[in-house]
C-alpha cells in the first residue's frame, strides 16, 4: 500500500486523490492545516496538533469539523499504510467545493468539507539540520494578522524561504516593522542569551502556537529549565550565543548563522544540545543511538 493517501473518508493511492478546482481551499486557501510527527511509527503529540485543527477551523468560521476518532484512526492507517517509521502525515482541510467562485463562504449547514491527507518517511532526529544546523537571513514579515490560524495561505512564507535559498541561507525569520522577530518561515524561533536565558515570542495572534514549541515547554519544565516568552529585536538575536526553531518536522534545529553572520561559535551550543536530547528523549527516541553526535 505504498504511496497510501486519503481523501474524504477513502483511503487511495497519491496518484488516485483528485480535489475540484472549485475547491474553496484551492480559489481562497479557506483552509486549514497540520503536519505531525511520526517516530518509532508512532504519531508524536498527535492530540494537540488535532486540537488546534479544530481551533483553526473554528477561527475561520466553520460549523462543521471533521470527526476526531475517524482523523486518529486515519493517522494511524496511513503511517502503518505507507510503512512510516520516521517522517510526518500531511493532513489538510477545506470547505469545499460548490462549482462557483464566490468570496462569501457557503451557508455553515451547507457546507460539504474537503479532508486530504497522506504521509511521507523523514529522517527527524538524524538529520542535517539537527546535527549540522541552519543559516538563517532576517526578511520582513508581510504576513496577515492572524497568523496564530495555521491557514494555507502560505505565499509569504514560500516567498521567505525562497529569498532565504537566494541568499545562500536554509530558512528565515521574520521581522516586524517595529523590529520585533515574529518567527521563521515555518517554525518558532529562540534565543539563548550571554547570561543562558532561553527566549521565545509569547503567544498571540501574531505567531503560530507550535506544538513542538509547547511540547519543549514541557520538557524543559520537567527538567526544571526556565524559559522567558517575550518579544526580542533582531538586534538582540544578532547578540545572542545560540539560537534555534522549533517546528514538527525539523524538531529542534540550532541556527548557527543569522543574516551570514555566526550566532555565538557558529556550531550548535550546549544549551541547544541540551534541549535537542530533552526533547528527543520526550518522544521516545534514546539520544545515545538515535542522534550520537549530541556526545
Amino acid at each position: 500500500m505504498a504511496g497510501l493517501a486519503y481523501l474524504d473518508g477513502v483511503f487511495l493511492s497519491r496518484e488516485e486523490a483528485r480535489i475540484s478546482p472549485f475547491d474553496r481551499g484551492f480559489l481562497f486557501a479557506d483552509a486549514v492545516y497540520e503536519v505531525t510527527a511520526v517516530y518509532n511509527g508512532q504519531p508524536v503529540d498527535m492530540g494537540r496538533h488535532l486540537d488546534r485543527l479544530r481551533r483553526s477551523l473554528g477561527e475561520l468560521g466553520y460549523a462543521k469539523f471533521p470527526d476526531r476518532g475517524e482523523l486518529e484512526a486515519m493517522h494511524r492507517r496511513l503511517i502503518a499504510g505507507n510503512d512510516i517509521s520516521e517522517g510526518f502525515v500531511y493532513l489538510q482541510v477545506s470547505r469545499g467545493g460548490y462549482g462557483v467562485r464566490d468570496f462569501v463562504a457557503p451557508d455553515p449547514e451547507k457546507t460539504r468539507l474537503t479532508v486530504f491527507a497522506f504521509a511521507e518517511s523523514k529522517a527527524l532526529v538524524d538529520q542535517p539540520a539537527s546535527r549540522d544546523g541552519v543559516k538563517v537571513v532576517s526578511v520582513p514579515d508581510i504576513r496577515w494578522a492572524r497568523r496564530d490560524i495555521k491557514s494555507t495561505g502560505l505565499l509569504a512564507q514560500a516567498l521567505a524561504k525562497t529569498e532565504a535559498k537566494a541568499r545562500g541561507a536554509d530558512d528565515a525569520w521574520l521581522v516586524g516593522p517595529d523590529g520585533l522577530v515574529t518567527e521563521a518561515a515555518s517554525a518558532n524561533a529562540w534565543i539563548v542569551t550571554k547570561d543562558g536565558e532561553v527566549i521565545t515570542r509569547a503567544l498571540s495572534n501574531s505567531i503560530l502556537a507550535g506544538v513542538t514549541r509547547h511540547a519543549l515547554f514541557d520538557a524543559l519544565s520537567q527538567a526544571g529549565r526556565k524559559i522567558t516568552e517575550r518579544s526580542f529585536t533582531l538586534e538582540e538575536a544578532h547578540a545572542a550565543v545560540e539560537a534555534f526553531n522549533t517546528s514538527a518536522v525539523a524538531l529542534v534545529a540550532p541556527v548557527v548563522s543569522l543574516d551570514g553572520k555566526p550566532v555565538g561559535s557558529g556550531k550548535p551550543g550546549p544549551v541547544t544540545r541540551s534541549i535537542q536530547k530533552l526533547y528527543y528523549q520526550a518522544i521516545g527516541a534514546d539520544p545515545s543511538k538515535a542522534a550520537p553526535w549530541l556526545g
